[in-house]
């Protein structure tokens, strides 16, 4: 393989198991044999690094709770004083816990670790108003990005964030909640079609007493679970929620909806069924090995054929973590990454629905890539930005962040805000290497092959620097 080739694989490589890469690394790696490379992302990956952002806020909320202050009604001043305090606090922790999340994934040195976490916080979408759950559920993905798919979903399903967002903190004998054994089927492991309501009725009674106590701790409460034979996909036994995980896994079907998932994420929209059904055998075979399916994936030759590169719309995470790993970019006021998430339609952890964000051609229309090719030059220039896209109207918290002294009740003005960034371009500039050209830097920023109107476009006599912004403001960027 020439060197050139191997340039270009391994800078795909990084843009979609990570988020891009420096010159200089790709250089380096790039002289490297192409396995080596991937068992050095997986390797790098490894070691978990939670964040700790929350514990704090838990204690106090659980005073609101003993006190009995979020179900009363009628609350004295000093009552209301306090429920009004501890729910502002709860909206800045929720806010801070956003900005941790993404800030992780801009500074990580381990991409795959926090890509992989990006993947599973979309497949296990949960809205949680309990900032300490939300921490929580974020740590599980993280912590098993790579690991064990069954240790990841039985984690998953025991987390308090889980077992609230889907109700089974209802689900008990007698009275069973079907909300989280359907949403397990059909969203998170088998895929619609490969079940009946007989099959969720059973898994339903099976879950029956999964809750979480008041520490937010999982607890299975005896009393509570229904002890009686169950039938699942035709097996008879007094299960519980392990057996059921356990029968669904052994479903090949698992292994397919999964594989099908991580391939459009990571190759191609468009599902090509024989290498999904190479990789789902793998997973398969692995006993769900995530790891072991992603080497398989990353090591084929078909993740670098020509229509798998350059071909898929960046997430408005991926686009902004991107943007800001590759310019070396601060944010001096980080609440703006918020306002930014909420305009482009992905504000992490407020996903529209369990079914998470639907991506693809999903993440584009009119207003938002005008926006999107806006957002280079004002967060690379630091310039003033009007959020005015798909903020989530019922996000209070998002539409007060969004609001900004330029705003009069009494005019149609729209919020504006400063971005307030900071690109460092001494630092970037030092990444490549002495007589790069613009071209030559067009083609490392961009991953779609360019075009005659492309290369006539950058001329050899503009500055790396211009060109940088040039490019970064094309809809061509917003492609990987």
């Amino acid at each position: 393989m020439s060197a050139k080739d191997n340039f270009l694989k391994v800078k795909h490589l990084y843009n979609r198991a990570g988020f891009g890469v420096s010159y200089t690394d790709l250089q380096k790696l790039s002289k490297k044999n192409l396995d080596k490379v991937v068992d050095n992302l997986l390797k790098d990956s490894q070691k978990d690094d939670p964040i700790n952002l929350v514990n704090d806020f838990e204690s106090k909320r659980q005073l609101l709770v003993q006190a009995g202050l979020y179900a009363k009604k009628d609350l004295n001043d000093d009552e209301k004083k306090m429920r009004q305090q501890i729910i502002r606090e709860q909206n800045e922790v929720s806010r801070d816990l956003n900005i941790a999340f993404i800030t992780k994934m801009i500074n990580t040195d381990a991409p795959l670790r926090e890509k992989m976490t990006l993947f599973w916080h979309g497949h296990f979408a949960c809205r949680s108003n309990n900032p300490f759950f939300a921490q929580q559920l974020n740590n599980i993905q993280r912590k098993n990005a790579l690991g064990s798919f069954k240790t990841l979903l039985v984690e998953v399903s025991k987390s308090p964030a889980m077992l609230q967002y889907l109700n089974n903190q209802q689900n008990r004998k007698g009275k069973p909640n079907e909300n989280f054994a359907r949403e397990l089927m059909e969203l998170f492991t088998l895929g619609r079609g490969n079940y009946t309501e007989q099959d969720i009725k059973e898994s339903a009674r099976s879950f029956t007493g999964w809750m979480y106590d008041k520490d937010g701790s999982f607890i299975f409460r005896q009393n509570l679970h229904d002890p009686g034979t169950k039938t699942f996909f035709g097996k008879i036994g007094n299960f519980e929620g392990e057996n059921i995980i356990d029968i669904i896994l052994e479903k090949p079907e698992t292994s397919q909806f999964i594989a099908r998932k991580v391939y459009k994420f990571f190759v191609n929209d468009n599902p090509n069924e024989a290498h999904i059904k190479e990789l789902a055998t793998h997973f398969y075979n692995s006993k769900y090995d995530i790891a072991s399916m992603m080497k398989k994936m990353f090591t084929s030759d078909w993740f670098y054929s020509p229509e798998n590169v350059g071909t898929k719309i960046k997430s408005p995470a991926e686009f902004l973590v991107g943007l800001s790993r590759e310019f070396y970019v601060t944010y001096n006021k980080p609440q703006v990454l918020i306002q930014l998430q909420s305009s482009l339609g992905q504000y992490l952890f407020n996903p529209p629905n369990v079914a998470g964000w639907p991506g693809g051609q999903s993440w584009i229309d009119s207003s938002s890539l005008m926006l999107r090719m806006r957002i280079p030059s004002l967060v690379l220039n630091d310039g003033e930005i009007d959020f005015s896209g798909k903020a989530d109207p019922e996000d209070e918290a998002v539409i007060a962040l969004s609001r900004t002294a330029t705003t009069n009740a009494n005019t149609n003005m729209k919020p504006k805000s400063y971005v307030n960034a900071n690109a460092d371009w001494p630092k970037f500039l030092n990444t490549l290497p002495k007589g790069l050209t613009p071209l030559e830097l067009t083609e490392f920023l961009l991953q779609p092959k360019l075009n005659a109107k492309i290369t006539t476009m950058v001329s050899d006599n503009k500055g790396l620097r211009s060109t940088a912004v040039e490019i970064t403001s094309m809809p061509e960027y917003q492609l990987c």
